[in-house]
Order: structure tokens, then C-alpha cells, then sequence
């Protein structure tokens, strides 16, 4: 097994912009580490049971997930575009408490977020079902990359906490960007542009 690419490809698809990670900067920005915190937690727990799935179900996923992918792919988008929404008119001024941001929905959006679904059902199967198949050398490796997922998370968190009165400042601008960011990742994620471009 060739660990140095298998922590490089974890450590690009992890650390690099994805809805989760734009959701966490938002997060931060509108309501602090804490309510941060508490998606990250609820995104990890969702990310290592994604893992634990793809290790378990590997052979009948195979099979499976093309036949889902187009409706998780609409699902996702859809969800993407809520909460593009839903940080583009989000006010620091409010209570947290009619906020989104949760442990439920960092749990959830990992199960529509496309970017987190597909690494975890090919990351174990291309880098360690050839090598490794004992069930305890995959719960090592799942949470090998969970632990990994959850230091990308929490990287997001500490960039929006440095950069937390700059993204003060220019707040509405921020949750716009922001938002069209997810916007982005909606369209790309919902296999739009695949069509248009048949």
C-alpha cells in the first residue's frame, strides 16, 4: 500500500473548499467557535459512519451507488442551495438559537454533500480493501481518516476564527460569497453541467 498517496489524497479531498467546510466558515463567522463546534461534531460522527458503511458494505455499494447517484446528486444540490440560502440571510444580530447550524445538520449534510460521500465509498475501497480486509484493519483505517476529517474541520474553524473581523466588517458581502460558493457547488454537484454538456 502506497501510504504516502493515500494521506495525500485524504488530506486534498478533507482540507480543500467543500460545502461542509464552507458551512463551518460561515459558522464561525456568524456564530462563533461553539455553534461551530457543535456542527463539526455532528459532520465527524457522519463522516466516520459513511466510512464504517463503505468498509462494511463495499461489494453491494459497488453495485448500488450508480443507480443512486443521480438522486443523490439532485438531493444534495437541493440541500446546498437551502443552506446557500440560508447563510445568505443569516444576521449575527439574531438569536442562535433560530440559527441552523447544529449537530444535527453538520451529521445530516454529510449524507447529502457529494464531495463527502464519494470519497468515503472509494477512498477505502482504492487504497486499502486491496491490501487490508480484516474488519479490524478497516475500523483502524476508518478511523484513521475520520481523525483526518476532523482536523480539516477544525482547520476551517480556526481560519474563521483569524480572519473573524475581517469577515465582521464585510458580513453581508461575506454571506453572499459564501453563498454563491454553494451555489457553485450545488450546480456542479448535481450533475448539471454533465447534461448541458451531452
Amino acid at each position: 500500500m502506497n501510504i504516502t498517496s493515500f494521506l495525500l489524497y485524504c488530506v486534498i479531498v478533507t482540507f480543500t473548499p467543500g460545502p461542509a467546510n464552507i458551512a463551518i466558515l460561515s459558522t464561525v463567522h456568524n456564530l462563533g467557535t461553539k455553534k461551530a463546534m457543535e456542527y463539526v461534531y455532528g459532520a465527524t460522527i457522519a463522516f466516520g459512519l459513511l466510512l464504517g458503511i463503505s468498509a462494511a458494505l463495499n461489494s453491494v455499494l459497488i453495485e448500488v451507488i450508480p443507480k443512486i447517484l443521480i438522486a443523490m446528486q439532485i438531493i444534495g444540490g437541493l440541500y446546498m442551495l437551502y443552506l446557500a440560502y440560508q447563510i445568505y440571510k443569516m444576521n449575527v444580530s439574531e438569536s442562535t438559537e433560530t440559527q441552523t447550524a447544529t449537530f444535527i445538520s453538520g451529521f445530516l449534510m454529510q449524507f447529502v454533500n457529494p464531495k463527502v460521500v464519494l470519497f468515503t465509498m472509494t477512498v477505502i475501497p482504492s487504497f486499502v480493501m486491496p491490501y487490508y480486509t480484516a474488519p479490524s484493519a478497516l475500523a483502524v483505517f476508518a478511523a484513521a481518516i475520520t481523525i483526518i476529517g476532523f482536523c480539516a474541520f477544525v482547520t476551517w474553524i480556526l481560519f474563521g476564527v483569524m480572519i473573524k473581523e475581517f469577515l465582521q466588517k464585510y458580513q453581508k458581502t461575506v454571506n453572499i460569497v459564501m453563498s454563491l460558493f454553494l451555489v457553485y457547488s450545488a450546480i456542479v454537484a448535481s450533475g448539471v453541467v454533465e447534461l448541458i454538456k451531452r
